[in-house]
């Protein structure tokens, strides 16, 4: 005979929140917001563009009001010499004479996101699968390049101990930000990233290598191009297509005192 039953969802098993950021374990400037609605599932992570702070960026987090995100808006740890503004870069941009460099090396953007993901998904108790990265133009790129250098770290603790079960990060938005490495990967990262981008003749319009070279290194990537003007999403209609890979890829927690049906068969 068949029987039916009840089983509580309400995922009372965890805390619906997590602890804040620690100052102390952070060593630049951020602004961290709970989710809006109280229960903490998934951590927005956003870093801005070059010659930014991150206070735009924490304003950003609380205006896009993803359901069961909290944000993390991170200031990036080198200050743009020869400015007597705050503007700030994720790596050294220029050189003595104040000329982009062609090729920078982003690894202390790098090392500094490494710090950071060990106190999030350590003392913070954020699984790697639900922290989520958005940059813009260099913040881009560093959110695309730390996510493959995350990545590479697991196959290496899966080489090394076969049983190591692969941890992901749960996704990148990287609106204008290229990479700077030509991934050469055993295993394409499995992350999700859409790539937001600008048409000529936008200064910060990418090129067929830099799209490419997402393409060898991501196994899910998705490419939004809107308008060719510089700057950030500034529409409803430039924000949809970001706004949709959200909604279809963040964890969402089921709301305490819900219920399922579970069935079974007695003797």
């Amino acid at each position: 005979m068949s029987d039916i039953h009840l089983r509580e969802t309400g995922g009372s098993q965890t805390p619906r929140t997590k602890p804040a950021p620690k100052s102390s374990a952070i060593s630049v400037p951020f602004t961290y917001t709970p989710s809006d609605d109280g229960t903490d599932e998934n951590l927005l992570v956003l870093l801005h563009g070059l010659g930014d702070t991150h206070v735009p960026f924490g304003k950003l987090g609380n205006q896009l009001k993803l359901p069961q995100t909290a944000t993390l808006a991170l200031r990036a740890p080198e200050q743009i010499p020869f400015l007597y503004e705050q503007a700030f870069q994720w790596y050294t941009s220029f050189d003595p004479l104040g000329e982009l460099l062609e090729q920078p090396n982003p690894t202390p953007a790098l090392d500094l996101l490494d710090r950071v993901l060990a106190h999030l998904t350590g003392d913070c108790a954020w699984p790697p699968g639900r922290i989520h990265l958005f940059g813009f133009a260099q913040g881009g790129t560093v959110a695309a390049e730390y996510t493959l250098r995350w990545w590479r770290a697991e196959l290496e603790r899966q080489r090394a101990d076969a049983g190591y079960a692969l941890r992901p990060l749960g996704t990148v938005v990287s609106v204008s930000g290229s990479l700077l490495s030509y991934p050469t990967l055993s295993t394409l990262c499995p992350t999700p990233v859409l790539l937001f981008h600008r048409a000529p003749p936008a200064e910060s319009a990418l090129k067929a290598a830099d799209l490419s070279a997402f393409r060898k290194g991501f196994s899910h990537f998705v490419e939004v191009q809107r308008g060719s003007r510089d700057g950030m999403p500034a529409s409803k209609d430039e924000w949809e297509p970001i706004m949709r890979f959200w909604s279809e890829r963040l964890s969402k927690r089921p709301m305490e005192g819900l219920y399922e049906v579970m069935s079974g068969t007695v003797a």
